[in-house]
């Protein structure tokens, strides 16, 4: 049947992810145990265009629409290593749209470009040890001393903190928030790698900057400007989790049938017990409904709607039902669930942080009240 959404070149697009991701699966427990991906890994992607999918061409882009994106993200998150797919997201959605909407020429020349082409990986700086979801609870500050910043604060759970090149800070100033690109080879910045329950391919890692450097021309957008665009860049990070939780758990459950359908119990396939099938019934048709929903406010976004409540909805819904699948799956596994050497126990390592990075489920919630109960009405400030 035709898609609403995805066309025949579309289908040629997923069929190149799907042929990269599938070459780049046996290194994924090696990647693992070293608690990285090499920094080659972007390049290959930067070669094969997948950085750059949202921008201009005159910057190495392909300025495709948006379900070129939702594909991309689907087909890593279905190859099953979320770490992987962690520092991708954050560096081609996060790190790079702030600089591509809101900065300047010169510091698109400077960083978009080589970020587009896999030269240099970027990473988002908003979180600290007090102020996670309250953004508005930072303290990392930034003063102006002629024709720089003096950079002073420290952020935690950092994407690719141990890796990136540069990271996108939002830093308090005398104007109020601003976004900053503070270049990783600044002096007087320290880095502290975090051990993490899973993603374990992705490196994450606590920032520490003492009297940082850095030029006024590396601040992003309008002075002062700096919390409205985190709030806006949002809806698209939030649609991200979305989209890579579906990817998720259509390999989860796809995986989990098959061992259902290969583990017997008295005398029969499991997949056949009522109760086990039942519930596997229960998760597919969730998982298309929140599919559906996803796509929709995809389709909303890339035609220039502004989703966050409907974003919010798909992040809440999409991460809080992937922990409740990948747990009942890695349950139908039984003792073999429990076991290292089946990739569900993996995926249930990786789903946890699903209800709490890019805005808990709690958050969520309070965003959608706020438009549903309290009707309050968000802009955009991106211009």
């Amino acid at each position: 049947m035709k898609s609403l959404y995805f066309n025949e070149d579309h289908e040629l697009f997923r069929e190149s992810v799907v042929e990269y991701v599938n070459k780049k699966k046996p290194f994924f427990d090696q990647w693992e145990e070293e608690r990285q991906v090499p920094k080659s890994v972007w390049k290959e992607m930067g070669d094969m265009g997948f950085l750059g999918l949202m921008y201009d061409e005159k910057y190495g882009g392909s300025n495709v629409d948006f379900f070129y994106s939702v594909i991309l993200m689907e087909e890593m998150a279905k190859a099953g290593n979320a770490g992987l797919l962690g520092g991708f997201s954050v560096h081609s959605y996060m790190a790079t749209n702030h600089i591509n909407n809101i900065g300047s020429e010169e510091l698109k020349q400077k960083y978009l470009v080589p970020s587009i082409a896999g030269d240099i990986l970027g990473a988002i700086a908003f979180t600290e040890p007090n102020a996670g979801s309250d953004v508005q609870g930072i303290t990392t500050f930034a003063k102006k001393e002629g024709d720089h910043y003096i950079i002073n604060g420290s952020k935690t759970y950092i994407t690719s903190g141990c890796s990136a090149d540069y990271f996108l800070t939002l830093c308090k100033t005398e104007a109020g928030f601003d976004i900053i690109v503070i270049d990783g080879a600044a002096p007087g910045i320290t880095r502290n790698k975090l051990n993490k329950i899973g993603l374990h391919s992705s490196d994450t890692a606590e920032i520490f900057f003492q009297d940082v450097k850095i030029p006024l021309t590396n601040r992003v957008g309008n002075e002062g400007m700096g919390f409205y665009y985190v709030m806006e860049s949002f809806q698209l990070e939030r649609l991200c989790c979305a989209i890579m939780a579906i990817g998720a758990m259509d390999t989860i459950i796809a995986e989990t049938l098959e061992f259902m359908k290969n583990r017997k119990a008295f005398g029969r396939p499991i997949a056949y017990f009522q109760v086990l099938r039942h519930r596997l019934a229960d998760y597919c048709t969730e998982l298309e409904c929140i599919r559906s929903l996803t796509y929709e406010t995809c389709w909303r976004f890339m035609n220039g709607e502004y989703v966050i409540k409907q974003a919010s909805m798909c992040k809440l819904k999409a991460t809080e039902l992937q922990n409740q699948v990948v747990a009942g799956c890695l349950q139908m596994h039984g003792g073999a669930g429990y076991m290292e050497d089946y990739p569900i126990a993996r995926y249930f390592r990786d789903a946890r942080v699903g209800t709490i990075y890019g805005g808990s489920s709690e958050i969520m919630r309070e965003i959608i009240a706020k438009v549903v109960v309290d009707e309050v009405q968000f802009g955009k400030v991106y211009k």
